[in-house]
Order: structure tokens, then C-alpha cells, then sequence
């Protein structure tokens, strides 16, 4: 009797198992599956050269950001700019080079030239690794071109934090950026990256 229960229980599981994995094997239909939340920078094609204007050696305003397919339940977006080709302090730490959040939920993007500010009028915080506002991007003449990356990430909620007042700046932004990101964890309903490449004019 032992011998007959033990082997219908192994049956159970094993069917159990079978038709666990044959739903993780089945592909998701076409017309199902979540659209993907896109991000686009007028000023340049994704992975292509940042125009001067946008950058340290031109007038160092921000660019247009838009952002699409926004899932369902976003309250607030973050925005982070980063140069992954820098190593901080001989560690893993990114180059910060603009970090920016609870921006609205009902926000498509950000308009060229977002004003300097701790805290805007609409409630949006920012820093960067010199001051409250955009940093363009600045590699030197005589290196390779350096991949500055926007990520944009659309939360559940808004996120309590306030921007470090450590020194020198950019000790700041990579505190505020880590409490940011802290913050966020739990939070994220989706994402989107877009990139561009420079390095400043010989």
C-alpha cells in the first residue's frame, strides 16, 4: 500500500513539474506581451556622437528627453545619467552626471534646458557631480569616445529622499544617487535606456 501511495504521489509531482515547465517553454502570443517603455532624445540618433551644444565644450544644456509605453501605475519617473567609461575612486562607482527624480507621473519627458535647482516647482529634484542641475558630458580630446547613458525609470510611487549636502559635489551626487536607487528598489515598473557617444573636440 506504501509502494502504490508513494508512487501516485511521484506521479502528481512529476505532472505538477511537466506542466510547470511546458508554461515556462510556451512563448507568450505576440498580442499579449507588454509593450515596452521606450526612451528618445531628439538632439541624436541612439548610440550616435552627442552634438557639442548638449556637452561641457558647447552650452551644457540638457536635452530633450521623451518617454513612451509608460506602464500602468507610474506615479513618478527617474531620471539617470551616467559615463560608464569612468571608475570613481579606483572602485565600481559610475562617473554621475545627472540624476533627476520625482518627476510627475504624468510627465511625457523633460524639456531642453531643465532650469538649475535642488527642487523645481512641480516637486522634481536633481543633482549631478557638480551642483543641482545637468552636467554634460566632457571626455577628454585625446581619449576614446565615452558611452553616456539615460536611463529613465517609471515607479509605483514617489521616493523620499533629499539631496546630499556632502562635499565636494560629486561625493553628493554619488551619495544622493545610491539613496535614490535604494529607494527605488521595490518600486520599478519599467525602464528604458538611450545613448550617446562624445568626446571633446581636438
Amino acid at each position: 500500500m506504501r509502494l502504490v501511495r508513494s508512487l501516485v504521489l511521484f506521479s502528481s509531482f512529476a505532472g505538477t513539474l511537466a506542466s510547470y515547465a511546458h508554461a515556462q517553454a510556451t512563448p507568450v502570443p505576440a498580442g499579449q506581451r507588454p509593450t515596452p517603455m521606450m526612451l528618445m532624445i531628439s538632439g541624436w540618433a541612439d548610440g550616435t556622437q552627442i552634438p557639442v551644444r548638449y556637452t561641457q565644450a558647447g552650452e551644457q544644456v540638457s536635452p530633450e528627453l521623451k518617454w513612451m509605453n509608460v506602464p500602468a501605475g507610474t506615479q513618478s519617473f527617474v531620471v539617470n545619467m551616467l559615463d560608464p567609461d569612468v571608475a570613481i575612486q579606483k572602485g565600481t562607482e559610475t562617473q554621475p552626471h545627472w540624476i533627476v527624480w520625482n518627476i510627475p507621473g504624468t510627465s511625457t519627458g523633460l524639456p531642453e534646458g531643465v532650469k538649475q535647482g535642488a527642487e523645481l516647482p512641480d516637486g522634481t529634484r536633481q543633482i549631478s557631480a557638480t551642483g543641482p542641475g545637468y552636467r554634460g558630458p566632457g571626455a577628454a580630446a585625446n581619449g576614446p569616445l565615452h558611452h553616456y547613458t539615460f536611463e529613465v525609470y517609471a515607479l509605483d510611487a514617489k521616493i523620499d529622499v533629499v539631496p546630499s549636502a556632502a562635499t565636494p559635489a560629486v561625493s553628493a551626487a554619488l551619495e544622493t544617487r545610491a539613496s535614490v536607487m535604494k529607494a527605488m528598489q521595490g518600486h520599478v515598473l519599467g525602464k528604458a535606456v538611450y545613448v550617446g557617444l562624445f568626446k571633446r573636440p581636438q
